[in-house]
C-alpha cells in the first residue's frame, strides 16, 4: 500500500468514527428533546390546571368582596341608627340632668321655707312660754 492509501484509509476510517459519533451525538439529542417535549406536555397540563383553579379563585375572589360591600353598606344603616340613638341618649341624659336641677333648687327652696316656719314655730313657742309666766303671777 502506497502512501495515498493508507492516507485514504486513515481519512475513510475518521470519517467512519465522526459518522459514529454523530450519530450517537444525534441519538442523545432525540433522547433530550424527547424527554423536553414530554416534560413541556406535562408543564403544559399544570399551566392548564393552574389557570383554571386561578380563575375559579378570582371569581371566589370577587364574590367575596361584593358580598364584603353589601354588608358593609348594611352596617353603615346600623352604625347610623347607633349614633341616632347616642344622640337620643344623650338629649335624656340633658333633660333628666335639668329635671334633677330643678328637683334639687325646689328641695333647696322647701328647706328654706321648713327652716323659715321652724323659726316662726320657735319664736311662737316662746311668746306663748313669756305669756304664760306673766299669767301666773
Amino acid at each position: 500500500m502506497s502512501l495515498a492509501g493508507i492516507s485514504l484509509l486513515i481519512i475513510a476510517i475518521s470519517f467512519a468514527l465522526i459518522a459514529i459519533f454523530v450519530v450517537k451525538t444525534l441519538k442523545a439529542a432525540s433522547s433530550t428533546m424527547s424527554s423536553v417535549s414530554t416534560t413541556l406536555e406535562k408543564v403544559e397540563g399544570q399551566m392548564q390546571g393552574i389557570t383554571t383553579e386561578s380563575e375559579s379563585l378570582l371569581k371566589k375572589t370577587n364574590n367575596i368582596a361584593a358580598d364584603f360591600e353589601n354588608k358593609t353598606q348594611s352596617l353603615n344603616g346600623l352604625v347610623s341608627s347607633l349614633q341616632n340613638v347616642g344622640s337620643t341618649v344623650g338629649n335624656v341624659n340633658q333633660s333628666l340632668q335639668g329635671m334633677s336641677e330643678s328637683v334639687a333648687h325646689a328641695s333647696n327652696k322647701r328647706d328654706d321655707q321648713v327652716a323659715q316656719a321652724m323659726r316662726w314655730g320657735d319664736a311662737a313657742l316662746n311668746l306663748y312660754m313669756k305669756w304664760k309666766r306673766t299669767q301666773r303671777k
